[in-house]
């Protein structure tokens, strides 16, 4: 999703040039650009037999679906046990917390 993002709109080939590390073959990559159209992240123009594919969902409403499942499926639906998880793996600092406690005090 993150090169869709960045070049807008892509074929399989492109999106494959644009990955360094861990190069999935051209049929993975292919077929894992279906699925995020079946899942409704991406659409295409046809071009013959060749697909263009572009995403149809901003980065903003994929990162909020992707945060509420994982709050959902890995942290009982708990904002708390999310942020107490980073603070026990040492992922957030004390000076990070307050910054989030300042942000929710100034929304109230």
């Amino acid at each position: 999703m993150h090169i869709l993002w960045t070049l807008k709109k892509a074929f399989v080939k492109d999106v494959l040039a644009e990955i360094t590390e861990d190069k999935p073959h051209y049929n993975t990559l292919s077929t894992i650009i279906r699925n995020l159209e079946e899942k409704g992240y991406v659409s295409h123009n046809a071009y013959g037999n060749t697909h263009q594919y572009f995403p149809i969902v901003s980065k903003e409403d994929y990162r909020k679906g992707f945060m509420n499942t994982a709050i959902s499926n890995y942290f009982n639906n708990s904002y708390k046990n999310l942020v107490s998880f980073f603070a026990e793996e040492e992922k957030i600092s004390a000076d990070e917390l307050r910054e989030i406690l300042d942000i929710i005090e100034k929304k109230k």
